[in-house]
């Protein structure tokens, strides 16, 4: 049984979706794939011990606090391909960025592969189904555009400067 919940954030409602002890998604209302992951016959249940968990982790994050994806019971679902690039981007810290470049560098090389596609990657990070705590907004192109969140690219520049990073050199693709 799935079931999901509602949290209001300062980039808008934000949904929450479980399967009793993990959370399986969040999506920003509005947000490309919202509820992938969701089967419509979900139930509205607000108390669930794994969302008053996540509730805190996002107050604590809307606060300025630094929580890390490690301290809530996450099960996104995906391939195996999926599921390891989100595993890699839970290791960017905060106020850092990462290339889909450098992600897909890492991935071939647990894979051991000798190379990786960027685009495939970028597949990976669009579908993440736990946006914000599995943090896809901290990946931009190599020449720093902000590309390929779902959620929006002003929503992926809000959570950046949000979380103390340097935007001076990023830039919105196709704008000055």
């Amino acid at each position: 049984m799935k079931f999901y919940t509602t949290y209001p954030s300062p980039l808008g409602q934000l949904t929450l979706a479980g399967d009793g002890d993990y959370l399986t998604g969040l999506w920003i209302e509005g947000q490309k794939y919202f509820g992938s992951t969701l089967p419509e016959t979900a139930e509205r249940l607000d108390d669930l011990a794994v969302f008053e968990q996540t509730k805190e982790w996002l107050d604590r994050y809307f606060s300025g606090r630094r929580p890390l994806p490690a301290e809530l019971p996450l099960k996104p679902e995906g391939s195996e391909f999926r599921r390891l690039v989100w595993e890699l981007l839970c290791h960017i810290p905060y106020g850092k960025t990462a290339a889909y470049k450098a992600i897909a560098e890492e991935a071939a090389e647990r894979m051991g592969r000798k190379s990786m596609s960027s685009q495939a990657v970028g597949g990976a990070v669009g579908h993440n189904p736990i946006s914000i705590i599995i943090p896809c907004h901290r990946v931009v192109g190599t020449d720093g555009s902000l590309t390929g969140y779902a959620g929006g690219a002003e929503k992926k520049l809000w959570l950046l400067k949000w979380e103390g990073a340097d935007v001076s050199g990023l830039f919105f693709p196709g704008k000055p």
